[in-house]
């Protein structure tokens, strides 16, 4: 799925910015926006980037998490 941002005007003339929809295509985004704002306008539609997720979770990647975890403190001696 693939996210767009809209900007909107509704039918009594209200503008609506950063109304994101998650959908296949434009027109599946166009089609979602309109069913839910009947009769808006859409003044601008942008294709946001999404961050690319790693597939799997490896050995190297739990060696990494469990390192930048902060480990318990041991108590200070005078």
């Amino acid at each position: 799925m693939i996210k767009f941002g809209f900007k909107i005007k509704t039918r009594s003339g209200t503008v609506v910015e950063n109304l994101i929809f998650a959908a296949r295509d434009r027109a599946d985004a166009d089609r979602k926006v309109t069913q839910i704002y009947h009769n808006c306008e859409i003044l601008d539609c942008r294709e946001l980037q999404q961050t690319i997720k790693e597939e799997g979770f490896d050995l190297e990647s739990a060696i990494n998490l469990i390192n930048k975890e902060p480990g318990p403190r041991s108590p200070e001696k005078n």
